[in-house]
């Protein structure tokens, strides 16, 4: 059965050396045996600011975050899943928040941008989040082909909107990748329970790699990647630091658990 990584990771306001963190990770990844590894939520960058994702916004197609995760995939026969990266959009002084998928080959097969921003107070605390003052949301949903199945695409805040994870199980998606960057008040009140939710209601896996930590930014974030199999059980989980959560992708337990337990069939609305 093929295996499946997720990788977490504490960014810093400088490209390079999360690049370096991440190559690292995903060398491991492989060394262990996986064939997909998926990166966490602005893997190559916790910027200072938020404005320092649109410095470093790469033209779609070209730039070096981009080619390093071609490159890396085809040096390491790695599908991976790119968390995300900023990436300019024509005619919009903000970025899209690009999920890319890169098979082993080195060759792009999806794009997801995401679609929910997370433009929220936290309650209790003095942290504010306003994503869409530099990021502009995606709209269109994507699955993807790939050795461990059909995956569909999205990231961190579109956890809380299952709608979108309903029409990507009815799109065939066998797996969910989520690549996120809780902060530790959300992570500690709901992250479990949501990852396992959108597991159990569409009986999919699920893959959610994290950033963990205090950044650069003063931010901290939850961690606690995991990967989920489709009755909710937490097949790998790493609480903090960085590091590689691994487990095997079964989709006979996707098919017996619709077959026995056909809640999807039996959708009204």
């Amino acid at each position: 059965m093929p295996i499946a990584a997720a990788i977490q990771m504490t960014s810093t306001a400088v490209v390079r050396e999360n690049l370096d963190a991440a190559e690292a990770l995903l060398r491991e990844a492989a060394r262990q045996g996986a064939v997909l590894a998926a990166l966490p939520e602005n893997f190559a960058l916790m910027g200072l600011k938020e404005e320092d994702k649109l410095a470093a916004a790469e033209a779609d197609g070209r730039g070096p975050i981009q080619e390093w995760l071609s490159a890396t995939a085809r040096a390491l026969n790695l599908w991976i899943v790119g968390g995300t990266i900023p990436i300019a959009l024509p005619g919009e002084k903000r970025v899209a928040a690009a999920n890319l998928v890169i098979d082993a080959q080195g060759e792009r097969r999806a794009r997801y941008d995401k679609i929910h921003l997370f433009d929220v107070d936290i309650p209790n605390r003095a942290e504010r989040y306003r994503e869409s003052a530099t990021i502009a949301p995606g709209h269109t949903p994507v699955v993807v082909d790939t050795p461990i199945g059909r995956l569909g695409l999205a990231v961190c805040y579109d956890v809380r909107f299952p709608e979108l994870f309903r029409i990507l199980s009815a799109e065939g998606a066998q797996i969910l990748s989520v690549p996120s960057a809780f902060t530790v008040p959300t992570g500690e009140a709901h992250w479990h329970v949501l990852m396992r939710a959108r597991a159990i209601e569409n009986l999919c896996f699920l893959l959610a790699p994290a950033q963990s930590g205090t950044h650069a930014n003063g931010r901290a974030t939850f961690g606690h990647s995991l990967i989920v199999d489709p009755w909710g059980h937490e097949l790998a989980m790493r609480a903090q630091g960085p590091g590689v959560v691994l487990a095997e992708i079964d989709l006979s337990l996707s098919r017996d658990a619709r077959t026995r337990f056909p809640a999807l069939a039996h959708r009204r609305l």
